[in-house]
């Protein structure tokens, strides 16, 4: 991977080579330099917001290259691809004629993190009006210069065109103009009947080198000169390091550094395998002391149910059940669950002339930065994180962590770039996991089938302890002045934590929902995709098929019969027809299975019908096929939209099916592929279809997280739909359907 360090600072970026910088300019041009929106105006739209200059997201250079900026993050959901499409489509470019420079602190607007589906609202919100806005002003330059109206002149390649045949290059109309301008509210956005990019199915721009061996990831960088680091993680939490003897490593081919900090051990060396040796024999050295303080693993959601908490109410219903109603009551719940990142976790950092460069698929370079800058004492200007795409993400895995000991490495190293990768042991026993989740519902049937009250409830501990501070780090644990972990605290709603999408979009008169959350931690947590969003839709949608069978409806009938939202009811018409929900024929030992949400109640809707097969000997469920419908309002890129719910479908499955984390008293027993197994292409389903709906000139959707829940709900409900059993415990192993067929 050819990057260079040490690599301009945003102010050099935006001034150097004599090329001056468009941000989203206004295109009225007695809007000031450098002036805010005025009092009462409305609020600018996305990312916007939060940083409104214009040149904070899109550069034209003198010669006319652009530049397109996003605090965002590509990590595989295709977002790259998408902004692309937006600018272009305002700009009236062909796509590839812009870069695209994502989620740099000295470069890029600090979007936080790429997290809870937010890319395209946010960030490609924000490029799309300032594009407009850039578009509009370059016009109106153009109008002053040759001195006609606005209205005779349009854009097209990167010029501007008059009737009469003139055009200028965008490059000349801003080579003497300073657009460092406020955004503005409204701009005026291409029609839908005048589009030309968005709402096609553009190839993704990250692909080609990921599948054809190139330099994808950070774990594919190779800097001149650069070093490899490992660290020697404790083998379990608490873990105390009595002794270790490192005469032995000392003078092993290749070694640079042993770096011993109380707990703390790594060695850095020439080679990755001549570190990965050194660490091996160092662990062999280390004598440790550990605590049996984990929870019995056959207790654990007794013990997390006595453990004290916090309760955050949802929805304040009364919570009562009617008398001679119909009652029916059900308990959920979910085993702590890893991100599983394919990639083991990697970082590559430098320290040089006192300023800290590190290279990090971190999802929130900007937070990533302030905590490295609290670990290392460098001042917060001084502390550089630049992403680069890793091998496997989708929450907080262990990418802060790596990025933590690279710098501490860099500092043991000054000068050359250290290459930090943890082992897959590593990732498996130390990143933050999901956090375990318990459940409960009750509900009243009326006589005529309707859901006259609803109570629920919803337990886990925190969903968010992703840096920020440095005591979100181990590195922060281990190191002789410890930085202790902050106390975890709730995620606020609308968006919420363990009570995302706790609250049922269905139209019931009386609905009580509360969350009891959990300030302890026995394993460590953190946002794992989704949040409380898996768990929780998990078990709505089970209820709901559980209701369904108790009034004698059909399971879609039944939720359609309980919502007022049209966009609710389109997508779930149209994943129980492209499915044959209405004509389906059961075959022994083959069911059905059907799951609905919102994902936040205010982002993506998705439905999805699937169906299982059931060996009733062996317990083992395998996924036939799947038929899911998205509404993800304005669709930029329809196969983009495709890939994020076809991968949504299968991470859910496998979460679903395989995924547990083990552990006994004292330490973290699933350390590899075979203890923590996944879904394996032999389980793959024969088919997955998506269908996604358009809404043009509506708001952009969240999609990334919406299919994890509708799905895992489907697939338990066509459990039951083949085999009769209701099983309410993630995941739903082989053994435990096993156990309930009672075969």
């Amino acid at each position: 991977m050819s990057i260079t360090p040490p690599r301009p600072s945003r102010r050099a970026f935006l001034s150097g080579g004599g090329a001056l910088i468009v941000s989203f300019a206004s295109i009225n041009p007695l809007v000031a330099q450098g002036t805010t929106a005025l009092p009462g105006a409305a609020p600018l739209p996305g990312s916007l917001a939060k940083t409104s200059m214009l040149d904070s997201w899109i550069r034209i250079d003198a010669e006319g290259a652009i530049t397109v900026f996003t605090g965002k993050a590509e990590l595989g959901q295709g977002i790259k691809t998408a902004l692309l499409q937006l600018a272009a489509e305002e700009l009236v470019v062909a796509p590839k004629a812009l870069r695209l420079v994502t989620a740099d602190t000295a470069l890029t607007p600090d979007e936080g993190y790429t997290a809870g589906s937010h890319s395209m609202q946010d960030s490609g919100t924000a490029i799309r009006n300032a594009a407009a806005q850039v578009r509009d002003l370059l016009i109106g330059l153009a109008a002053a210069q040759w001195q006609v109206p606005t209205a005779g002149l349009f854009v097209e390649g990167g010029a501007v065109i008059a009737a009469d045949g003139r055009s200028i290059s965008y490059g000349k109309l801003v080579a003497d103009q300073n657009l460092h301008i406020q955004a503005q509210p409204q701009p005026v956005l291409v029609p839908v009947a005048k589009q030309r990019l968005i709402g096609l199915s553009l190839p993704r721009i990250d692909i080609p080198a990921k599948v054809t061996g190139g330099a994808a990831y950070v774990q594919d960088m190779r800097l001149p000169d650069m070093a490899h680091g490992r660290v020697l993680l404790p083998p379990s939490y608490g873990a105390v390091l009595r002794s270790v003897d490192i005469s032995g490593v000392e003078h092993l081919p290749g070694l640079l550094k042993v770096v011993h900090d109380a707990n703390y051990l790594a060695v850095i060396a020439e080679r990755e395998y001549q570190a990965v040796t050194a660490m091996q024999a160092l662990a062999a050295a280390a004598v440790w002391h550990e605590n049996a303080d984990l929870p019995e693993p056959r207790n654990l959601f007794e013990t997390l149910a006595h453990l004290p908490g916090e309760t955050v109410p949802v929805l304040n219903g009364s919570g009562k059940m009617p008398e001679g109603a119909q009652i029916i009551e059900a308990a959920y719940s979910r085993a702590y669950q890893m991100h599983g990142s394919i990639g083991p976790s990697c970082a590559v950092a430098q320290l040089t002339d006192g300023g800290l460069s590190v290279w990090t698929h971190t999802q929130g370079v900007f937070p990533l930065r302030a905590a490295l800058a609290q670990l290392t004492g460098l001042p917060l200007d001084k502390v550089r994180c630049t992403h680069v795409e890793g091998s496997g993400c989708y929450g907080h895995n262990g990418a802060d962590d790596v990025a933590a000991d690279a710098a501490i490495m860099a500092f043991a190293l000054p000068g050359r770039p250290v290459r930090v990768q943890w082992m897959r042991e590593q990732e498996h026993t130390w990143e933050p996991y999901g956090s375990a989740m318990l459940t409960h519902a009750r509900a009243a049937l009326s006589p005529d089938h309707k859901i006259l009250a609803w109570d629920y409830s919803v337990g886990s501990c925190t969903h968010s302890t992703r840096p920020g501070g440095a005591g979100n780090l181990v590195a922060a644990w281990l190191r002789s002045n410890p930085i202790a972990q902050p106390a975890p605290k709730p995620l606020p709603l609308p968006e919420g934590g363990g009570h995302r999408n706790a609250a049922p979009l269905y139209s019931i008169m009386d609905a009580r929902v509360v969350y009891d959350f959990i300030p302890d931690m026995p394993l460590r947590v953190s946002a794992m995709r989704g949040l409380g969003a898996y768990m929780n839709i998990f078990s709505i949608e089970s209820f709901m098929d559980e209701l369904a069978h108790a009034a004698g409806a059909d399971p879609v009938d039944f939720r359609v019969d309980h919502l007022g939202d049209i966009r609710a009811t389109d997508v779930i018409a149209r994943a129980a027809e492209r499915f044959g929900w209405a004509g389906y024929f059961r075959t022994p030992g083959r069911g059905r299975g059907f799951g609905f949400a919102r994902y936040k109640n205010l982002a993506a809707y998705l439905a999805v019908a699937v169906e299982v097969e059931v060996d009733r000997e062996t317990g083992r469920t395998r996924l036939r096929r799947a038929v899911a419908a998205v509404d993800s309002g304005e669709v930029v890129n329809p196969d983009g939209i495709r890939n994020q719910i076809e991968g949504g479908i299968l991470q859910s499955a496998s979460w679903t099916l395989y995924e547990g984390v083990q552990f006994d008293r004292t330490r973290i027993t699933s350390r590899d592929w075979s203890s923590y197994p996944i879904m394996r292409f032999s389980a793959v389903p024969d088919t997955v279809d998506v269908h996604v709906i358009n809404r043009p000139g509506t708001p952009f959707l969240g999609t990334g997280e919406a299919a994890q829940g509708p799905t895992s709900a489907a697939i338990a409900n066509a459990i039951f739909d083949a085999v009769g059993i209701r099983l309410r415990d993630i995941p739903l192993t082989a053994a435990r359907v096993k156990a309930a067929i009672g075969v």
